[in-house]
């Protein structure tokens, strides 16, 4: 079973009005602006809160968009464990959908969900050598595709394969793949490589 992740600790009142200030104001900011125009001092001032409150809470802009990005990935984790087919289970969990398209189907919903937020990803992913590989919610896709790859072919190496699945999906890579291909043809060719890995026999 693939574990949610944890909910975000308890906070005092105030702290909880100037998080959500902040992560607001730096949503509304790298909208308008883009994530490389805008300052920490901007989101502090846009905010109403002191850069120290900024600084304290969120470390750099990176850590703003690891926070901005935590509630659409709580999201997308929620759909895959207890949404409808064919991204989720389903209310029994036997909802007669295949493995590949479930797959498939995560594929398409985080394509969705990176191809929307590309900047804040790449920040997320990118704030220090090998970030996206240490963070909860890479570990979190990494199992769900894991344990779709043993349904759909017993006896592949299904661990190892995940981590060929979820590659592609890396921001810096997609957005590589977007800028030489266009969206679209990006999104159809990582789709297909993944339906090929659920497709694999084993060997």
């Amino acid at each position: 079973m693939v574990e949610l992740r944890s909910a975000p600790p308890h906070e005092r009142a105030d702290a909880a009005r100037n998080r959500v200030a902040v992560l607001d104001a730096a949503s509304r900011l790298f909208a308008a602006h883009g994530v490389d125009g805008v300052t920490m001092d901007a989101v502090a001032a846009a905010a109403g809160v002191g850069k120290g409150t900024v600084f304290r809470r969120f470390g750099d802009k990176a850590g703003l968009a690891v926070a901005l990005l935590d509630e659409r990935e709580r999201a997308l984790q929620e759909a895959v464990l207890f949404g409808p087919p064919p991204l989720g289970p389903g209310p029994s969990g036997d909802d007669g959908v295949s493995p590949g398209d479930r797959l498939a189907a995560f594929v398409d919903a985080y394509l969705d969900y990176a191809l929307g937020h590309m900047d804040l990803l790449s920040m997320s992913e990118n704030a220090s050598p090998g970030a996206r590989y240490r963070i909860g919610a890479y570990r979190f896709w990494h199992r769900h595709v894991a344990l779709l790859l043993a349904a759909a072919g017993p006896g592949t190496d299904a661990d190892a394969l995940a981590h060929v699945v979820v590659a592609p999906l890396a921001a810096e890579h997609l957005r590589a793949m977007v800028t030489e291909v266009g969206r679209d043809r990006a999104r159809a060719a990582v789709r297909a490589a993944a339906t090929a890995c659920g497709a694999a026999p084993p060997e």
